[in-house]
C-alpha cells in the first residue's frame, strides 16, 4: 500500500477539500482513505487545511486550491484508498 508518511504539500497548493457521502458504496474508498490516512498527512502538513466535507447523496469528489484561486478536480468515484491517495499526490505535484 502507498504511504502517505513522505507526502508534504508545496506553497503553490493552498486547500484540499474532500466531498463524500457517509453510507453510498461510491464513497467507501474515500471513507477508507480519510481514516487509514487523513492523520498522517496532517502530521506531515500541520498547518495545512484538508476539509472534509459529507453530504448524503453527493458524489466523492477532490478539490484543490492553488496560488492565485487556481482550482482543480477530481472525481473519487468508485476508487480503492490507495487510488485516491495516487490523485491527492497528482494533485499536490501540479502547479
Amino acid at each position: 500500500m502507498a504511504s502517505a508518511a513522505a507526502l508534504r504539500f508545496g506553497k503553490h497548493l493552498k486547500e484540499l477539500r474532500i466531498h463524500l457521502c457517509q453510507k453510498s458504496n461510491t464513497s467507501k474508498g474515500v471513507r477508507d482513505f480519510i481514516e487509514q490516512h487523513y492523520v498522517t498527512l496532517k502530521k506531515s502538513n500541520p498547518q495545512f487545511p484538508i476539509l472534509i466535507r459529507e453530504c448524503s447523496g453527493v458524489q466523492p469528489k477532490i478539490y484543490a486550491r492553488y496560488e492565485f484561486g487556481k482550482e482543480d478536480s477530481r472525481s473519487l468515484m468508485d476508487l480503492e484508498s490507495p487510488q485516491v491517495l495516487e490523485v491527492v499526490k497528482k494533485l499536490a505535484n501540479q502547479s
